[in-house]
């Protein structure tokens, strides 16, 4: 297996470009009390620069306009997109469009590409991805939400929950019970709803981070779907791969989500060691106090490890498919969202009441941060996954392999002649 840390001079420095273009142009906007159409009016000019540079929309190969880097240039990118959660959307990698763009590009008919892929690429409507419902937890074999063929269309009725974009969505991709017959895998289908179609209602949600909901790029909602019809045509894929499509954008968005979390964690760790160096207490700087050394040595040791971790996965990725590194994927999944939590819990400790008041980001973090554990798949979830298939490779014996006793048994009988005659295999 070979191994390369390297990152080639030219992409080294598109990386340099976007982390200075988010401390000059993205940074700023973050300390502005922007809604939603003032953010995407202030954006748009950062956006055309992005296009500019060749780094829009870099998740998507070169025939759609992205820039076909892979997922290890990828998660490259994202560690420095993440710093902000403003910048994705300048870069036209925000969730959900990005992985919503994928799935159209895997799965869709020219039609649906023509009518809904090209303005989503270039950032002219935005998208929604209806997958969960309340009280399902993780299992989408408990979905209800149902869509039944009538003459030429889909009649679609049912309630998600936690849809991100739900009011803002030009777009809905929605799974629904479409095979109830058959087996959990190849129940469901995906289908294209106009936003605005009848029979869509929408109750935003107030979220652990943005209680009023007045966050300027993410909104989640609830939204019912009451008789909602959609031509035939607007199914997305093959009716039964609901699951299929839903696994092939789940698995390297995860990758994106957990190198955003290690620009996050390189924020607050900047901000915990500037603060250790700038205070004193008790007679010396909190530098010197064994507790803040030992925060900021764990946290430098946690964050490089969830990143390596991270960069080996989509490595794998880029080598093998995502199918082939389903274990790695959720380990970074429960892996980094531990980290994420515990570097931002030290950086707002060290701040003390400073870093639980809204002059600094780090509370806002904070919060966005616990959800982490749960979107994408609660972390209990993953953990049980990785357990089931690393202990595949394991087989039941009645005495354990290592017990010394029975290998020293199994040595003696291979030695025994040599042993009883040391003498006679001297050369």
């Amino acid at each position: 297996m070979a191994w390369d840390f390297s990152t080639e001079p030219e992409f080294a420095a598109e990386l340099d470009w976007a982390r200075r273009f988010l401390e000059e142009e993205i940074y700023p906007l973050e300390v502005l009390d922007l809604d939603h159409g003032t953010f995407r009016r202030l954006a748009a000019p950062l956006q055309e620069r992005v296009k500019e540079r060749g780094l829009w929309a870099a998740h998507l190969d070169p025939e759609l306009g992205g820039r076909g880097f892979g997922q290890l240039k990828l998660g490259l990118l994202h560690e420095v997109l993440g710093r902000s959660e403003l910048a994705p959307f300048v870069f036209g990698c925000q969730a959900p469009d990005s992985g919503n763009a994928e799935l159209i590009a895997l799965a869709g008919t020219e039609e649906q590409k023509r009518r809904w892929l090209d303005p989503l690429l270039d950032g002219r409507i935005l998208s929604a991805f209806a997958m969960t419902e309340q009280g399902t937890g993780s299992d989408p074999r408990q979905f209800t939400t149902r869509a039944e063929r009538d003459g030429d269309e889909w009649v679609l009725t049912g309630r998600k929950w936690m849809v991100g974009n739900a009011s803002r969505g030009d777009l809905h991709i929605v799974l629904a019970v479409t095979e109830p017959d058959a087996d959990p895998h190849h129940r469901m289908s995906m289908l294209l709803v106009p936003g605005d179609a009848p029979g869509i209602r929408v109750r935003d949600l107030g979220l652990m981070n943005d209680p009023g909901g007045e966050n300027p790029v993410w909104a989640h909602g609830e939204v019912d779907y009451d008789g909602v019809r959609v031509p035939a045509e607007n199914l997305l894929g093959g009716r039964g791969e609901a699951f299929t499509l839903a696994q092939r954008r789940l698995g390297p968005g995860r990758i994106h989500h957990c190198m955003r979390w290690i620009g996050v964690c390189r924020r607050a760790f900047d901000m915990l060691a500037e603060r250790a160096v700038s205070i004193a207490v008790h007679g010396g700087p909190l530098a010197d106090k064994q507790t803040v050394q030992n925060w900021v040595a764990d946290s430098a040791a946690a964050i490089e490890a969830a990143r390596l971790l991270t960069l080996q996965t989509a490595w794998r990725i880029d080598q093998v498919g995502a199918p082939a590194a389903r274990t790695e994927i959720a380990m970074i999944k429960y892996h980094g969202a531990t980290v994420l939590h515990d570097v931002l819990d030290r950086a707002v400790q060290v701040h003390g009441s400073l870093g639980f008041t809204t002059d600094m980001p780090l509370e806002q973090m904070y919060r966005w941060a616990r959800a982490a554990r749960i979107y994408d798949g609660p972390d209990e979830v993953h953990r049980v996954s990785v357990a089931r298939r690393l202990l595949r490779d394991y087989t039941p014996t009645p005495v354990p392999s290592e017990h010394v006793p029975t290998r020293r048994a199994a040595a003696l009988a291979r030695f025994t002649e040599i042993l009883e005659h040391p003498l006679e295999t001297v050369s």
